[in-house]
């Protein structure tokens, strides 16, 4: 255990999201901590909603805190380099603005966490299992959560990295920040934990989370999903070894193995896709679709 960390830069990456009670329930949090000095803020990657940007407006007036509105969308990977660059104090608290935080102690964790320069909180399922049952984002996370433990994260720190909730010290994310190639949000954390782990840069994994509430619909989360396979495809090379689809479509050397797992998705895909979409989707479908659609975009490079 290291000293207790008195100085804290809470960072918030914000799009088209109303995140108003959220920072000021992370500011009550401060007040009532131990810290000597700390600073909220909140960076909009220049949200296309305006009433969204209009209600942000509300931090600015919180002590402490401030709320910036980026004229240029620029990807959450430059948002978070920005936020860092913002900062003033030697740790900053990257949280992302679309989950919640329950524990009074959550910050209290974080101020007396491990001496490591990288402390990754984790993430927890919310919401109510009858109102959600339908729901694939919610299913596949609740399925999900047993293989995201800090225990279980630890045993391959740089790999289970995630960018949801993770505390780092400023120098550290100066010298080896977000790689901006990666525009949109998707894998640029788990690039981070390659950069971090060649770096030789220490993660501790703590169990601290934050807890997910909020769930896409379901068309809307296999949307999102095909787009982040479309970009785990583009950066294959530089995040090999951190994906079980690279590593899966890596391991497929015999042609006709390959070319069979192809004609099964793109005679299957679209039936799959409707189940996925619809009121009762398969978890099984949506393993078996991510390696077909993932399969497909490699045999077409």
């Amino acid at each position: 255990m290291e000293q207790r960390k008195t100085q804290l830069s809470i960072l918030i990456p914000v799009y088209n999201t109303v995140c108003v009670d959220f920072v000021r329930r992370l500011q009550q949090m401060a007040e009532q901590s131990e810290l000597i000095d700390y600073e909220i803020i909140v960076a909009d990657d220049a949200s296309p909603l305006a009433a969204c940007r209009e209600q942000n407006q509300q931090i600015a007036t919180l002590p402490h805190c401030s709320y910036i509105i980026k004229e240029v969308n620029s990807g959450s990977a430059a948002t978070r380099n920005f936020l860092a660059r913002q900062s003033r104090y030697p740790w900053l608290l990257f949280i992302d603005c679309d989950v919640q935080v329950v524990d009074d102690r959550f910050l209290s964790r974080y101020l007396t966490a491990l001496s490591a320069p990288v402390v990754n909180g984790g993430l927890a399922v919310g919401g109510d299992d009858d109102a959600l049952q339908h729901n694939l984002r919610y299913r596949y996370e609740k399925a999900e959560a047993p293989h995201h433990t800090a225990a279980r994260r630890q045993q391959r720190p740089y790999q289970s990295f995630r960018s949801t909730n993770f505390l780092i010290s400023r120098d550290v994310i100066l010298s080896c920040p977000f790689d901006e190639r990666f525009k949109n949000s998707g894998y640029e954390d788990v690039f981070l934990g390659k950069r971090l782990r060649q770096q030789r840069i220490a993660i501790a994994h703590i169990d601290n989370p934050v807890v997910m509430a909020d769930y896409e619909d379901n068309p809307a989360y296999v949307a999102k999903m095909e787009h982040n396979l479309k970009t785990l495809h583009h950066f294959r090379q530089d995040l090999k070894g951190y994906s079980k689809l690279i590593t899966l479509s890596d391991g497929i050397h015999l042609k006709m193995v390959r070319h069979c797992l192809i004609g099964a998705y793109r005679l299957l895909g679209s039936m799959m896709r409707r189940n996925l979409c619809g009121n009762h989707p398969s978890l099984t479908i949506f393993k078996l679709y991510k390696a077909g659609f993932y399969l497909t975009l490699d045999n077409n490079a």
